[in-house]
């Protein structure tokens, strides 16, 4: 369910110019309609082309991931799950998503990560294909041979997963930590506000005592851009009542959580079109 709102406006379906072999002409092909924001090539939107990882990233602590059970809530192609995974240390973690092609994209992104780092030992390698130190200026990067990231196949794991209707969630229980990143806004439009409570509410039954919830709610400018992406989203985008300035009253005073942390200042400068919140709300 990830999705950006942020690339160019009403592109959830999207037109791109393809030439009639016979008559040598443009025409205008109509891509998939990303209803639930389950974009394609989500990542290659939202991160510059100079940048090595999602700027998302630098935000996040290893505290809040090592050795801990964690959550990922539209993890569309999982390339952030990965990262998170192999970058801090996860127990476990979790990547649901509604589309089945996304997850499929994020098992086959998981497979290529282990593989390039098993077979590409004492190499050199493109920054662009491995999470890596930014400091580094030199555009490439050596793998010691303690670098195997097999490990992954055991701490990584996708699921399709309607979470506002699931019955369950894949894994534990309870989690250490949860991730909501840029799916408010698809949840709202496809499921209103009884929707958006059920996220919340169900993020807070599975956090653990102390668990820490991260959650990027997208503006009310995006719902704008995409309220006619469906007649369902139209439909509920009239008759949304609880906007995004009212989420934090919402999980602080009514769902119960106790302290929040506003992560976005760590993002400024970003030239991702990273200019929305990045919250985090302790249990």
């Amino acid at each position: 369910m990830a999705e950006n709102e942020e690339k160019p406006q009403n592109d959830d379906v999207q037109a791109i110019d393809t030439t009639d072999k016979q008559s040598g002409k443009k025409r205008k092909k109509q891509k998939e309609v990303a209803i639930f924001g389950n974009y394609r090539n989500y990542y290659g939107y939202r991160i510059d082309q100079g940048l090595e990882e999602d700027p998302r990233i630098k935000v996040m602590r290893k505290e809040w991931f090592e050795g801990k059970s964690c959550l990922d809530i539209g993890c569309n192609s999982g390339l952030i799950t990965i990262t998170i995974a192999k970058k801090f240390g996860c127990q476990k973690i979790v990547g649901l998503d509604i589309d089945s092609s996304r997850v499929e994209e994020a098992h086959w992104n998981l497979r290529r990560i282990v593989k390039m780092s098993e077979s590409k030992k004492h190499q050199t390698i493109d920054k662009s294909d491995i999470t890596t130190d930014p400091a580094d200026k030199t555009g490439r990067l050596e793998i010691s041979e303690d670098c195997s990231a097999s490990y992954l196949f055991d701490r990584v794991s996708f699921w399709k997963e309607n979470f506002i209707f699931g019955q369950s969630t894949p894994g534990d229980k309870a989690y250490d930590t949860i991730l909501c990143l840029s799916v408010t806004k698809w949840i709202h439009l496809n499921w209103g506000d009884e929707g958006l409570i059920t996220l919340f509410s169900k993020v807070w039954r599975l956090l653990k005592p102390g668990g820490v919830f991260i959650l990027e709610p997208q503006p009310w400018k995006s719902y704008i851009s995409n309220r006619q992406v469906s007649e369902v989203a139209s439909t509920n985008y009239k008759n949304i009542k609880i906007f995004p300035q009212q989420f934090l009253e919402i999980l602080l005073d009514k769902i119960g959580f106790r302290k929040l942390e506003n992560l976005s200042s760590s993002l400024d400068g970003s030239k991702a079109g990273f200019n929305r919140p990045i919250l985090a709300l302790w249990k």
